[in-house]
């Protein structure tokens, strides 16, 4: 993972999932970015980045507790990683310094 950098939505996503934390699912995740961005977000998005972030080890997921208003289902809530923290914090360092001058766009 040396000096790995984050493609834009993956960083959207850990972006919000750092925001949400302890309380970050898919959905609660989707609405931050969407707040945030200003911009349409599917859930499949979502959902295939978190898997995504989590084949690298960038984000860990646990299982809430089932509850009866979820039809006994559980909730999926993610954490990042350091791993993944890391990545997030080069990402928004490289572009700090490609953009270093240019403002205002």
């Amino acid at each position: 993972m040396k000096n790995e950098h984050l493609g834009e939505f993956e960083a959207l996503i850990l972006a919000a999932l750092l925001r949400l934390e302890p309380n970050a699912y898919g959905v609660s995740i989707r609405r931050e970015i969407e707040q945030c961005t200003e911009r349409n977000v599917s859930i499949g998005a979502v959902y295939t980045t978190l898997n995504r972030l989590e084949k690298k080890h960038m984000v860990r997921s646990v299982l809430g507790t089932p509850t009866a208003s979820r039809g006994g289902r559980a909730k999926r809530y993610y954490q990042a990683r350091p791993e993944g923290r890391l990545a997030l914090e080069r990402t928004v360092a490289a572009l700090n310094r490609m953009t270093e001058g240019l403002m205002p766009l």
